[in-house]
């Protein structure tokens, strides 16, 4: 009787087998490099924008810091845009219909209360909607403030804005209750039936008003710029990918070698 050996042989594995494996193994190391480009392109594509996010900043720093320039003209409303005239200094002269204002709610460093918006008629019968400044919720009521409310002809200094369809983030408008999140020029035109209004809103500067209110300059600008670590944090989890891909390989490569 023949005796067995103490150690068993391997049985190598079958052809079909082995290929089953390999193609597992190439299909989910492509997988890792497709996620890894991925990843790589959302890295890129933040570089991209912070390099447009950076050039945004000067251009609107340079708007806010030089001399301001007359509003555009009713000829002149098709061109305007975000891109060229946002935060841009301007001045227009007109009447102030204090009896169209429209109380928009706000929040500012003064604490809450509500963005008086107030049209000016210019010369030819044309508006421009004027953000006139802040006052609290107390003082929402003209009839407390009617210091502020100019009349006869005014010039007007701040920067230009665009309009803000619909409502805040948070809070829709709702024009049949008079209630107002945002600055929506169309809409408070349409409202007050004002006809003829330029596509933009002009934020008063802080040139004080009778009684002191409105209190106008309290236009906040500012761009977060958080592009620069989320490139970083893209790069980053490339690499990681790439390094797990390397590491599950050599593991593989080492334990082939210990097999065979």
């Amino acid at each position: 009787m023949t005796a067995t050996k103490g150690r068993r042989q391997r049985h190598p594995q079958a052809p079909s087998e082995k290929r089953r494996y390999q193609v597992k193994r190439a299909v989910f190391a492509v997988c890792l490099i497709l996620l890894a480009a991925a990843l790589a392109t959302l890295g890129t594509w933040q570089v991209e924008r912070l390099a447009w996010k950076r050039d945004l900043i000067a251009r609107v720093d340079q708007r806010v810091h030089a001399a301001p320039v007359p509003a555009p003209t009713r000829a002149d409303w098709s061109k305007v845009n975000a891109a060229d005239d946002e935060y841009r200094r301007v001045t227009a002269v007109g009447m102030l219909a204090n009896d169209k204002e429209t109380l928009v709610y706000a929040s500012t460093i003064l604490g809450p209360g509500y963005w008086v918006m107030a049209p000016l008629t210019l010369a030819d019968g044309a508006s421009i909607l004027v953000n006139r400044g802040f006052v609290p919720t107390d003082r929402r009521d003209s009839a407390s403030r009617r210091e502020g409310e100019l009349s006869g002809p005014v010039e007007i200094t701040g920067l230009m804005r665009m309009t803000e369809p619909k409502g805040s983030l948070l809070q829709s408008n709702d024009v049949a209750a008079d209630r107002w999140y945002s600055r929506d020029v169309a809409a408070i035109a349409e409202k007050r039936g004002i006809s003829a209004v330029a596509p933009y809103f002009i934020d008063a500067d802080a040139t004080a008003n009778p009684g002191g209110l409105p209190v106008g300059g309290l236009t906040i600008i500012a761009f977060p710029n958080n592009h620069l670590l989320y490139a970083i944090t893209w790069y980053g989890l490339a690499a990681m990918v790439l390094a797990l891909l390397v590491f599950i390989l050599r593991g593989e490569k080492a334990a082939m070698k210990r097999s065979g």
